[in-house]
């Protein structure tokens, strides 16, 4: 019983093939989270200022 409860997961054959995804979608959340204004105005870029 007490180990099942402390499995961690880390015998586990295929840990690389979920954590190197897992690792990298987290640093892509937190860099598209840092620059999101700009990736924001890269997806729809502001119209030209109008003329008077």
């Amino acid at each position: 019983m007490l180990e099942t409860v402390l499995h961690t997961g880390s015998e586990h054959p295929d840990l690389l093939w979920i954590l190197v995804p897992s690792f990298a979608s987290l640093l892509a959340g937190i860099g598209i989270g840092a620059y999101s204004d700009r990736v924001r105005e890269w997806i729809t870029p502001r119209s030209a200022p109008a003329e008077e």
